[in-house]
């Protein structure tokens, strides 16, 4: 698991770009089609921005059409986690980075094989490393 990541309010205001306050910590939602890593083909790896934990996997990755960068499994099950979201009278399943408890974007069960789910996530939530420059930091 993990290690939890707790910062107030003020930190995380000063930490995340305006967009990535109202996404991550709010519980907003980028606009379709306008996020950087919608149409990502690249490998490597996806980091939560706010906290840098590995999330999701360019492996994992597809085209869904809906604008947003979607997986259909994270990138280890103990880096995310889920919590029921009733709000705009909808009822969807929310995605959150299990370190620091911002939200990601929400997960539907309409994605491709192997696991049939549809991890629907906020570009700006993201912070992508390439594969060729895994492992060479401080290099």
């Amino acid at each position: 698991m993990p290690t939890k990541v707790q910062k107030t309010d003020e930190e995380w205001r000063r930490e995340l770009t305006p967009e990535q306050y109202e996404v991550m910590r709010r519980k907003g939602t980028e606009r379709a089609f306008a996020g950087e890593y919608n149409a990502a083909k690249e490998p490597g790896v996806y980091r939560c921005a706010a906290c840098g934990t590995e999330v999701f996997r360019s492996d994992a990755k597809f085209d869904s059409g809906t604008g947003w960068p979607s997986f259909y499994e994270p990138a280890s099950p103990e880096n995310v986690a889920t919590e029921e979201d009733k709000s705009f009278f909808m009822r969807r399943t929310e995605v959150i980075c299990a370190s620091c408890d911002s939200h990601l974007g929400h997960v539907f069960d309409d994605g491709p094989q192997p696991t049939g789910d549809r991890y629907c996530i906020n570009s700006c939530a993201l912070d992508f490393e390439r594969a060729a420059d895994q492992g060479k930091e401080g290099s």
